[in-house]
């Protein structure tokens, strides 16, 4: 989709860096001779691989449930099909306000106690991540890393039936079964990635050693769309490799045949982002580091909520056509797609107001016919903008 541009110089594209510890704006530096395409690789190497590969991790730990239930955990557990759905959903909770222990569990309780405790410690990272990264990309550069990065979800749910299918095998290695190691092996190394990341991660641009010196309406619209992603997102990271076993195929095969799914997936992912990413799309339309942080968690915290719902439209007395969740999927996407086309409606009508000089404030000593009190009365344009943020005049927003 096209955008927008303020007359100004466009100064929102230019930067999206936030003065979250402090200002980093240094106007005594001289920035001519910045080569912004090798600035703009540098970042990119220090920033979204990493950012992927801890969202793949979280990805896989909250989803290989569903790759470990085809290796008898549910008969080891003495748990009944409604009881497994409860186990999915409990973890919703926690992760929408707001893993390593699974393999350790011996009964119902224990699972439960343990997916609650997994959607709490898992809460911040995704609406986290897509802040931080706002903070480092301009608007229009935005979407597609956002993509890269949410596309690591699918790789996770192809990486997660290989990893199971030949973890298995160790069925019975130290008096455990095959589904237990599933889930410590796969923790552990996720313990230390985090570990990891202390040191591998820079906190913002201005602190980063690699680089130099020179170098509410949308909310609740933005609700409707994260949930039409997120649910059957979760639906299907934690069933598709059960819809597949019940097909006909055992529980390696079945696991096995979930990789070209999602490696379908994330192809599809990277395409959508490149032309519209909606996680980018939403943090992009949101000015100021505070307003976006609570605009991303209300939105992707509601998406994620939604997936306590989705984690239990697949039952199994629907097999193995499941016609009941397919459908209520259908009906999230249908969701999502809707409130994704009114997002665009109603920020393309707030541009047009503001090319036609409805929402000019008043600027001292600027003769302008189109400004009215009502809309503000500042001293300079950058007064006008840190007061206002995304509703100053000049703000045209991304569509």
């Amino acid at each position: 989709m096209s955008s927008s541009h303020s007359s100004e110089k466009d100064l929102e594209e230019d930067v999206q860096v936030k003065p979250a510890p402090h200002n980093v704006y240094r106007p005594e530096i001289d920035v001519s001779g910045i080569d912004e395409a090798k600035l703009l690789r540098r970042i990119d190497w220090h920033v979204v691989p990493w950012l992927a590969v801890l969202y793949l991790l979280n990805f896989l730990d909250r989803g290989n449930i569903g790759n470990a239930r085809l290796y008898h955990m549910q008969d080891d557990l003495h748990i009944t099909d409604k009881q497994y759905l409860i186990a999915l959903t409990v973890f919703f909770f926690p992760y929408a306000l707001f893993e390593t222990m699974h393999g350790l569990i011996h009964n119902y309780a224990g699972l439960v106690g343990l997916r609650v405790l997994l959607g709490l410690a898992e809460a911040g990272l995704y609406p986290g991540v897509v802040f931080y990264m706002s903070c480092w990309y301009k608007r229009s550069e935005l979407g597609t890393r956002v993509a890269v990065f949410f596309s690591s979800a699918t790789v996770a749910g192809a990486f997660s039936g290989l990893l199971a299918a030949a973890i298995s095998n160790m069925d019975g290695v130290g008096g455990k079964p095959g589904w237990a190691w599933i889930f410590i092996l796969e923790g552990i190394f996720t313990v230390l990635c985090a570990i990891a990341s202390f040191w591998i991660l820079a906190d913002f641009p201005d602190s980063a050693k690699f680089l130099t010196e020179t170098e509410h309406w949308k909310t609740w619209v933005a609700m409707g769309i994260y949930m039409g992603f997120d649910g059957p997102l979760f639906a299907f990271s934690l069933f598709t490799p059960t819809i597949i076993n019940q097909l006909g195929f055992q529980a390696t095969a079945a696991n096995l045949l979930s990789v070209p799914v999602y490696a379908w997936a994330c192809l599809v992912t990277l395409a959508v982002g490149v032309l519209a990413n909606s996680v980018a799309w939403v943090s992009s339309n949101v000015e100021g580091s505070y307003k976006r942080s609570a605009t991303l968690g209300m939105a992707i915290g509601w998406g994620n909520l939604n997936g306590a719902i989705t984690s239990n439209v697949y039952r199994a007395q629907d097999k193995p056509w499941y016609r009941l969740g397919h459908g209520i999927v259908l009906a999230y996407i249908a969701i999502g797609w809707l409130c994704s086309l009114l997002f665009f409606l109603l920020l393309r009508k707030e541009n047009a107001r503001r090319d036609a000089g409805q929402r000019d404030e008043v600027l001292e000593g600027v003769d302008n016919l189109n400004a009215n009190e009502k809309n503000g009365h500042f001293k300079d344009v950058q007064e006008a903008r840190l007061e206002k943020g995304d509703q100053w005049s000049g703000f045209r927003y991304t569509l």
